[in-house]
């Protein structure tokens, strides 16, 4: 009984080290701080003696605790998970746009990784990765009993080496084997065409540091050749990112000073509004590149593209332009990743992270578990197929909407009727002679405002009858 104590007391006094390190004394509730549960960490250092007297094999005392403490979080919710240093390392040098890996974006279902967006112009987008694939395999180690850091580690390596996934997909009969060559990711997260003489095009595929800023010359330079009638901002499959990007990227179409999101936890510091201002868009003693956006594009008629691959910071925006009608969101219910997490270094270059908070348009409408409804649905073919897509409802012990009651996944629902009506024209025969259906259903173009999108030509001819109507009054 004497080393069972004693491995007690160790146990505990570590795992309350742990508790004091990460300060969740300052985090919780004044009525909630009641103490460590003694019983509790009792249990929790009967087990780590067991496994150190016991196990077939013996293992390091870091290695316990670390897993110890990704299973406390893992368990949680699909956003919550612990950082080792390579993680901690790769998320910060992330938020800047250059990475090394693959370049996906991964959750964890059932214990395999599952993909939640591939980020275009990355090894695994050229492979022909995709939304909802599951990635059971990692060149010759198997998924399952990993845990997601781990399994991203292992994607991640060296540029210019190989990696093989294998890969379970929905209506395919056998695993499918992809080989990737690892490669320096640089995300350019904005791009713009002008798609026609007036309209423009403005791609955003994940929110960083300078994407905000990226925006306005883009902006710039669509004006360039005159006054634009009509805008469309493309989110579609864009994971997310930095809030701030998604606050400054409000801020280019919203009139100053306007609510753009707001967060609500359990502390005094999750509980934020957000506007649009340079201070809650900028960073630092950054100047305020706002000044450079030219005055027409506040009051440019737009479209937002959406679907199930918008997540996150893609979704805020467009709860924002849609709360404050500044923007028709048109295309296919979002992913619904409404959740705050909060990054907290720990000792040794490692951190949590932790969610702390949910995420509401200006409105107060919660995009948890739901995400943003298009106010025209359209799916992503002619023929009406968007296929189906993992959302946020779908994932393991995901966050539960607090605005209304859990409902079915919205990938198990029918599909969301349209509160209006795109104008659709007549099937064009497409360049190789098939109609518009048949082409339809091919891959997409990976062209920039290819003239094959369909949900792209659905708002371009929106946008040119609400000019129509605009001149008619």
């Amino acid at each position: 009984m004497g080393k069972w104590k004693q491995a007690g007391l160790i146990c505990a006094g570590l795992v309350g080290g742990v508790l004091i390190s990460l300060q969740f004394s300052a985090m919780a509730e004044k009525e909630t701080r009641t103490g460590l549960p003694i019983e509790e960490l009792r249990t929790f250092a009967e087990v780590f003696n067991a496994i150190k007297q016991g196990y077939v094999e013996p293992i390091e005392d870091k290695k316990l605790i670390t897993h110890a403490i990704s299973g406390m979080l893992s368990n949680l919710d699909p956003h919550s998970t612990y950082l080792d240093a390579d993680a901690f390392k790769d998320l910060q040098v992330g938020t800047q746009g250059e990475f090394g890996g693959l370049g996906i974006e991964v959750g964890m279902e059932d214990g395999l990784v599952k993909v939640v967006s591939p980020i275009e112009d990355t090894p695994a987008y050229r492979a022909g990765v995709k939304t909802g694939d599951l990635i059971y395999k990692l060149d010759d180690t198997l998924v399952k009993g990993l845990s997601l850091s781990d399994a991203v580690k292992r994607m991640r390596g060296k540029p210019k080496t190989q990696i093989k996934l294998g890969i379970l997909r929905k209506g395919e009969a056998k695993p499918l084997e992809l080989t990737l060559m690892r490669e320096v990711i640089k995300v350019q997260s904005v791009k713009s065409k002008l798609i026609e003489e007036g309209y423009g095009y403005l791609r955003v595929t994940s929110f960083q540091e300078n994407t905000a800023a990226s925006v306005v010359k883009h902006l710039n330079e669509l004006y360039k050749p005159g006054a634009l009638k009509g805008l469309v901002l493309d989110l579609r499959n864009d994971p997310g990112g930095l809030l701030n990007g998604a606050v400054g990227v409000s801020a280019a179409f919203l009139p100053q000073k306007t609510l753009v999101t707001s967060t609500d936890g359990r502390t005094e510091d999750a509980k934020h509004q957000f506007f649009a201002s340079p201070e809650d868009y900028l960073r630092g003693s950054k100047e305020d590149y706002i000044k450079d956006l030219p005055a027409e594009a506040r009051k440019v008629p737009m479209i937002v593209l959406v679907n199930g691959g918008s997540a996150s910071a893609s979704e805020i925006v467009a709860g924002a332009l849609q709360d404050h009608k500044r923007a028709l969101v048109l295309g296919t219910q979002t992913f619904g990743k409404g959740s705050v997490q909060t990054v907290l270094p720990l000792p040794g270059n490692t951190a949590i992270k932790l969610t702390t908070a949910r995420y509401y348009t200006p409105s107060g409408r919660s995009i948890q578990a739901k995400g943003i409804i298009p106010d025209i649905a359209v799916e992503e073919t002619a023929n009406g197929t968007s296929g189906q897509r993992l959302r946020e409802a779908d994932l393991e012990h995901h966050l539960t909407n607090d605005k209304e009651k859990e409902t079915a996944s919205p990938a198990k629902e029918a599909p969301v009727k349209p509160q209006s009506k795109a104008p659709t024209p007549a099937k064009p025969k497409g360049s190789n002679g098939k109609d518009g259906a048949d082409e339809a259903a091919e891959p997409p173009s990976r062209e920039l405002a290819s003239k094959s999108d369909y949900q792209l030509s659905q708002a371009l001819n929106l946008l040119k009858g609400l000019q129509i109507m605009q001149n008619r009054q």
